[in-house]
C-alpha cells in the first residue's frame, strides 16, 4: 500500500512517525509541505519522500490522508482530484468538513473517511472516530482504521455522531489539562512545591484513565472505591457538587457540540 499525506505538520508528522512505527516502510510514503525547510527536516527524520506538489504526491497512491486547515480542504481537493488513481481511498483529519463536502470536490465515487482525531496522537495514545462516505466500503473503513491505530485507539461511528465525538474526545484532551492546571495550583496553594503537585496530578491523572480504560468498570465504581463515608474524599466530592462541576462540564460539552455544528454549517455554505 502507498500512502500520500498530505501536510506534516503537527498532527500529519505524528502520524506519519505512527506509521513508520507500526512498520510501514518509509519507501511506500511520501509526504507534502510547500516549505523547502520542513520538507528537509521531514525527510531527514524519518527517511520519506517529500514534495511540494500535491498532485505529485497522489499519483498512483492506494491512499490519501488529508491534514491540513480545514479552510485548505476545499482547494486541495479540487488541485488532487483529476490526479488521483481509481478507488484511491481518500482520508480526511480535517475537523468539521463533513463527507457530503469532502464528496463534492472529488470525482464521483471516490471512497472517503472523515476523521476526528485528538492530540494524544502525538504520543502514541490518540483517539479517533472516523465515519465512511456513500463509497466507502467495510474495507475502506477497516483500512482507515488500521492506519489510526498506529496513534491510537479507533471507533466507527455514524457521520451524525461526529459534533458529539469532537466535543467528548476531540477537544477532551483540553478538559484533562484544565482539571491538572486546577489540581496543581491547589496543590502549591496547600504548600507542595509546583513540580511535585505536578508530578502527582499528571501521574494520578495518567493511572485513572488507564485504570478506566482497562478494568472496564463504570467510572462510578471506581470512584465510590476511594471514597470513604465521612471521609476526605466524601468531602471534596460534596463540595464539588456544591460547585456544579458535573453541570458545567455537562454545559462545556453542549457548547463544543454546538459551535461544532456552526463551524460545519458554514464549510457548508463556503
Amino acid at each position: 500500500m502507498t500512502i500520500a499525506l498530505l501536510g506534516v505538520g503537527m498532527m500529519g508528522e505524528n502520524l506519519l512517525a505512527g506509521l513508520l512505527a507500526g512498520g510501514v516502510p518509509a519507501g511506500d510514503i511520501v509526504g507534502t509541505d510547500v516549505r523547502p525547510e520542513r520538507q528537509q527536516q521531514i525527510a531527514e527524520a524519518h527517511g520519506v519522500r517529500v514534495v511540494a506538489d500535491n498532485t505529485d504526491a497522489v499519483r498512483g497512491s492506494d491512499t490519501v490522508i488529508v491534514v491540513v486547515k480545514p479552510y485548505d480542504v476545499a482547494a486541495v481537493l479540487d488541485g488532487i482530484s483529476g490526479s488521483l488513481a481509481p478507488g484511491a481511498l481518500v482520508v480526511s483529519l480535517a475537523a468539521g468538513v463533513e463527507l457530503a463536502v469532502l464528496e463534492a470536490h472529488l470525482p464521483a465515487g471516490q471512497p472517503v473517511v472523515r476523521v476526528m482525531p485528538n492530540t494524544p496522537a502525538s504520543v502514541g495514545e490518540g483517539m479517533s472516530a472516523l465515519s465512511g462516505g456513500t463509497s466507502a466500503t467495510t474495507d475502506h473503513l477497516d483500512r482507515a482504521s488500521g492506519l489510526l491505530a498506529a496513534v491510537g485507539r479507533v471507533v466507527v461511528v455514524p457521520e451524525k455522531h461526529l459534533d458529539a465525538v469532537t466535543a467528548v474526545s476531540g477537544s477532551g484532551p483540553a478538559y484533562v489539562m484544565y482539571v491538572a492546571e486546577a489540581m496543581i495550583d491547589a496543590g502549591v496553594l496547600l504548600g507542595l512545591p509546583r513540580d511535585i503537585a505536578t508530578t502527582l496530578a499528571a501521574q494520578t491523572l495518567y493511572g485513572s484513565a488507564k485504570m478506566l480504560r482497562d478494568s472496564g468498570t463504570h467510572p462510578t465504581v471506581l470512584r465510590e472505591n476511594v471514597t470513604s463515608p465521612g471521609g476526605t474524599t466524601a468531602a471534596a466530592l460534596r463540595t464539588l457538587d456544591d460547585r456544579g462541576v458535573k453541570a458545567a462540564f455537562l454545559a462545556a460539552l453542549e457548547a463544543c457540540r454546538d459551535r461544532s455544528q456552526e463551524l460545519a454549517a458554514a464549510a457548508r455554505k463556503g
